[in-house]
């Protein structure tokens, strides 16, 4: 039995979706306010956290960074805002996936799967990725290039994780905006380059002389170390 926390101000919202998620078998605890909403977190540790964004004492981003604080637990925002700057500022604070109201209880246990499924795959052991003086270990979440240990943000670690699982090859915005930030194709595309170029900043190269993050024009990007440039 999956463990939900439903945070949603609305009752005409909350209500019918509790018991729709009662009635696929999940336990569901709730809460109206983003504090309640956090006090229920800590209490029950829920296995999914559902938030809205519009709630009546703090924004739900807030809520989501407190979360994030104290807790790995997933979550998944179900708000009405559908505009890009949000959906990128969500995912970016530590959301696992962005649905979009109206949707209906079947759509959103379809997320819930995927999400606790991309979970416990996670919490499996995995080894580092060496692509060159680059090493990636999903294990401690570590980058060092050289031997130094690289600063990176949560998501700059996962598209570089992403990329070098897939060295050598051309990887799409389109692959990476659904792998890695979780969004359809054109909601959110220039954050992909905005991330690219943060995260060669770090790597001490840029787009006109790279080393290990190489564009490909009209087609995405391949990671591969400089001795094995083509």
């Amino acid at each position: 039995m999956v463990h939900l926390l439903i945070v949603e101000d609305d009752p005409t919202i909350r209500t019918p979706l509790i018991r729709a998620l009662r009635e696929r078998g999940h336990a569901v605890a709730a809460a109206h306010t983003a504090m309640g909403g956090l006090q229920t977190a800590l209490d029950e540790r829920p296995d999914l956290v559902v938030l809205d964004l519009g709630l009546p004492d703090l924004d739900g981003i807030e809520l989501l960074r407190m979360l994030r604080a104290v807790s790995p637990v997933p979550v998944i925002i179900a708000t009405a805002r559908d505009d890009e700057p949000e959906i990128v500022r969500a995912l970016d604070a530590g959301a696992d996936d962005y649905v979009v109201k109206p949707f209906t209880a079947a759509q959103l246990e379809a997320r819930i799967r995927a999400v606790l499924r991309r979970g416990a795959a996670s919490r499996e052991p995995a080894a580092a990725t060496v692509v060159g003086d680059l090493r990636i270990d999903p294990g401690t979440r570590e980058v060092t290039l050289a031997g130094t240990v690289l600063d990176l943000t949560p998501r700059e670690f996962d598209l570089l994780h992403h990329l070098a699982g897939r060295a050598g090859q051309v990887v799409t915005k389109r692959e990476l905006l659904t792998e890695v930030w979780r969004v359809p194709y054109g909601s959110a595309d220039k954050t992909v380059d905005v991330h690219l170029s943060w995260l060669r900043r770090k790597l001490g190269e840029s787009a006109q002389d790279p080393r290990y993050l190489h564009t490909v024009r009209g087609v995405g990007v391949r990671l591969s170390a400089p001795a094995d440039r083509p």
